[in-house]
């Protein structure tokens, strides 16, 4: 039998870092940023946050551990890795006027091996065995449950059973979401992505908000990398670990069409629809499986096909999506 109370925080869980990637790259894409680079953003608030938590580890003793210096510093070393490499991107195309689409797949390569790299050392510097690091002292502070979870039986392990990074990333997609809708600088943020030039006649800065919106959709997008190493991968960092999440954020932002807070259950639907195979008896039917691991795909591409179909301008990417803005040209 199909076991729902299992399934729905697996589910949730593996949602989370889609979560956080999906947000960042919308708030990015509604300054018309198209930033293919949240793979390399995530991969490297990943191992920024592993590098901090294996210092602060390597100085403090387990037992003499604090919580705000155990989660703190990861998170801060974590959020200054992905504001760089945001930074970059902006520095590349927004100043220098660089192709979108070239420097975000240059940024996603240079990203995932700056990981490896510094990944692959740390794991010689502790000599260790396997091809891995293990952070168990962090990764009991990122995973804290309440105390009472597991005294409300299946209410308290479909709802409060994760760390409080889960419940950060629909904070933040939720708080994104009314910016973006609600707030003067949502306004001027979308005015940005739809017309730049309109815009900057109006008195807006328009690199200013291409530069804050992408460096902090890169930050929140970082995020999602160190939740993946401290919580679901109980701390674990391994090279080439986060397979193919980060393309699956960038996917989820079309299937939202461009709206946060939609990234919440979609982000679920996405990370049950990633693990249903784990749950289907299939047999030995490796191609049955395989099937399966489609499905997060193919819904896009039905959602697109669907949100084209009906022509909405509600359901469209922002007008200046992908484009570089020269004003000299206005």
């Amino acid at each position: 039998m199909f076991d729902l109370v299992s399934f729905i925080p697996r589910a949730v869980v593996q949602s989370i870092p889609l979560l956080y990637g999906s947000c960042g790259e919308t708030l990015t894409e509604k300054s018309g940023n198209l930033n293919l680079g949240i793979p390399g953003v995530m991969y490297t608030g990943g191992i920024c946050g592993v590098i901090g938590a294996f210092l602060y580890e390597q100085a403090v003793p387990a037992a003499e551990m604090k919580a705000v210096f155990a989660i703190g510093v990861p998170l801060l070393c974590s959020l200054l890795g992905s504001l760089i490499m945001g930074l970059i991107y902006c520095f590349l195309t927004v100043t220098l006027r660089a192709n979108q689409n070239v420097t975000g797949l240059a940024i996603t390569t240079f990203g995932i091996g700056i990981g490896n790299f510094f990944g692959g050392s740390l794991i010689k510097l502790t000599k260790s065995e396997v091809p891995s690091i293990a952070l168990s002292a962090t990764h009991k502070y990122f995973a804290a449950q309440l105390p009472f979870a597991k005294d409300l039986g299946w209410f308290g392990k479909i709802f409060l059973s994760y760390g409080f990074m889960a419940y950060a990333a629909i904070i933040i997609a939720f708080i994104t979401a009314y910016i973006i809708k609600k707030t003067r600088v949502g306004l001027e943020l979308r005015a940005v992505g739809e017309n730049p030039k309109t815009a900057d006649a109006a008195g807006i800065n328009v690199s200013r908000y291409k530069y804050g919106a992408t460096c902090i959709g890169s930050m929140i997008a970082g995020l999602g990398g160190l939740y993946y190493v401290m919580d679901y991968a109980c701390g674990v960092w391994s090279n080439d670990a986060f397979g193919d999440r980060g393309w699956l954020a960038i996917a989820l932002v079309i299937f939202t069409v461009w709206r946060p807070n939609v990234g919440v259950p979609a982000s679920i639907l996405f990370g049950g629809l990633y693990i249903l195979y784990l749950f289907i008896p299939t047999g030995m039917l490796l191609s049955v499986k395989e099937l399966y691991k489609m499905l997060p795909y193919l819904v896009t591409l039905i959602v697109l096909v669907l949100t084209s179909m009906r022509n909405k301008r509600e359901s469209q990417p922002p007008e200046a999506l992908g484009l570089s803005y020269f004003r000299e040209e206005r």
